[in-house]
């Protein structure tokens, strides 16, 4: 009898977590299914998806663990190709923010930038539930209420912010981010030994960064290659921007630089873990 009470009771345990398992499985393929969709979507342009095969966002937002019930926080949306994908990913059961610069009402690249996104977000319903906060280059900025995202994400950003905007950018994020939230990065990667300056070329260190990032208080937890792109020996005349999209060089060397591809990329995952 005691057998087959011990044989129940595993038999019970197996299928109970055979069940928890097949739960997780299906909300996590539910999870990508919403992804999926907003990546494929007809809203989005021909031109911004002919750019997937360089910046790969659905297996990027996999690896940083994007979930669509998060409150996810986008740093300068700038003309909103992520937030294609990030609004309708979210919408209904999440909650996008776009921590863009302010509009101060002059006639500069800041202001512009903003009153371009606003447009754009006022242009179809799926951007309807996106929220702005605004985000100060080199000031201490509320990307979010302290403590309330799930997700900080920027992409290809951090060479313009310089390295005193990186320190205070991460300093941010850390502080907007729940206990066990997600950092994620994404930027042009500065070859090692490298002696190119980083802002100058758009080069970044991925040494650097993680340092900075660990000294706002971040564990790095996880990195990938899904952007890189060992074509790219960032080195060139106009740095970065000599490659696509930007061909810097126009005409010159076009074809070159366009089998090259866009830049190689660091995809760096940091978490606020509990102290």
């Amino acid at each position: 009898m005691k057998t087959i009470k011990t044989l129940l009771s595993a038999s019970i345990i197996s299928l109970s977590l055979a069940s928890a398992s097949s739960g997780a499985h299906t909300m996590e393929a539910s999870a990508n299914a919403q992804l999926e969709h907003a990546v494929a979507s007809e809203h989005r342009s021909a031109a911004n998806k002919m750019r997937d095969q360089y910046r790969h966002p659905q297996q990027t937002l996999e690896f940083f663990g994007f979930e669509p019930s998060m409150t996810v926080v986008e740093i300068t949306p700038g003309g909103g190709w992520y937030t294609e994908i990030l609004a309708p990913a979210l919408k209904g059961k999440g909650k996008l923010i776009g921590a863009h610069y302010p509009d101060t009402g002059e006639d500069n690249y800041y202001s512009n930038s903003r009153k371009n996104l606003v447009k754009k977000l006022a242009s179809h319903e799926m951007f309807s539930e996106v929220e702005l906060s605004n985000f100060v280059p080199k000031k201490a900025s509320e990307l979010a209420p302290a403590g309330t995202a799930d997700m900080v994400l920027t992409f290809r950003n951090l060479h313009n912010w310089g390295e005193e905007g990186v320190s205070q950018v991460f300093i941010d994020a850390f502080k907007a981010l729940k206990t066990g939230g997600i950092l994620g990065v994404v930027e042009h990667r500065l070859p090692k030994g490298a002696t190119a300056s980083d802002m100058n070329s758009g080069y970044v260190s991925m040494e650097k960064t993680i340092a900075q990032a660990e000294a706002a208080g971040f564990t790095l937890i996880a990195s990938s290659e899904v952007n890189a792109n060992t074509k790219d020996k960032a080195s060139y005349e106009k740095g970065v921007w000599t490659l696509p999209p930007s061909l810097a060089l126009k005409d010159k060397d076009r074809e070159k630089y366009l089998a090259i591809g866009e830049s190689d990329r660091m995809t760096l995952k940091f978490a606020k873990v509990a102290k």
